[in-house]
């Protein structure tokens, strides 16, 4: 296994569970539409993907209603529901442990940039990261990859030996796409099944195991 130099991490999923804030926030978006959802697990699927493809993806909206959808959603989102969130145990300890060991850390979400900068450090994660990567407020970088990609351009050099660390499909594929390998993480919001078939190259089901498998223990 190589020695990794850089990590990036999943914001949603991967470091803080957004299970509440982003289920209220789906709800509230979709009532604008007449929808009421009172299975929050069904709005799970909303946990990892762009929002904009998610609206047209789960609920069959064309591209303007899907922009409206998002524009709703982050409503909620941008006052209340960012902070219906909780860090995951161990993730403080092992930001700690890597960043002891002079790993470069980052992160890179679909989440936009603004929100998750915030997010971070209301949850006094931020002092652990060399770089927040998200999407852009007017979804000209959205897609997983788009992030990942702006990621490495913004602070990785040839010779850097970089890791994608996340818990859905997206973080696999949007790594691969850059050519980085992917641990997935299985306390998340994604499936064993999911990951592997996305072609994670290994799985993590605690924060203490993605330290272990990052610095070779």
């Amino acid at each position: 296994m190589p020695e990794y130099t850089h990590v990036f991490f999943d914001l949603d999923g991967t470091l803080t569970d957004p299970g509440l804030g982003i289920t209220n926030s789906v709800m509230y978006a979709l009532e604008r539409f007449g929808i009421r959802t009172e299975d929050r697990a069904s709005l799970y699927k909303y946990i990892g993907p762009p929002l904009m493809d998610s609206f047209r993806d789960f609920n069959g909206f064309s591209d303007d209603d899907a922009r409206a959808a998002v524009a709703a959603y982050r409503e909620y989102f941008s006052v209340t529901g960012l902070f219906e969130n909780e860090v995951y145990p161990g993730i403080p300890e092992l930001l700690g442990r890597l960043k002891a060991a002079g790993k470069k850390l980052a992160v890179a979400t679909s989440k936009p940039e603004q929100f998750s900068l915030r997010i971070l450090e209301h949850f006094g994660l931020l002092p652990f990261f060399d770089l927040v990567a998200g999407a852009s407020m007017d979804e000209s970088r959205a897609q997983k990859w788009q992030v990942i990609r702006w990621a490495q351009e913004r602070f990785c050099r040839p010779g850097d030996r970089v890791l994608m660390v996340g818990d859905r499909k997206h973080d696999a594929e949007g790594a691969a796409r850059c050519g980085l390998p992917c641990l997935g993480v299985l306390y998340g919001y994604g499936s064993r099944e999911e990951l592997e078939s996305a072609g994670v190259c290994a799985l993590a089901a605690t924060p203490a195991e993605i330290g272990r498998y990052i610095l070779g223990e």
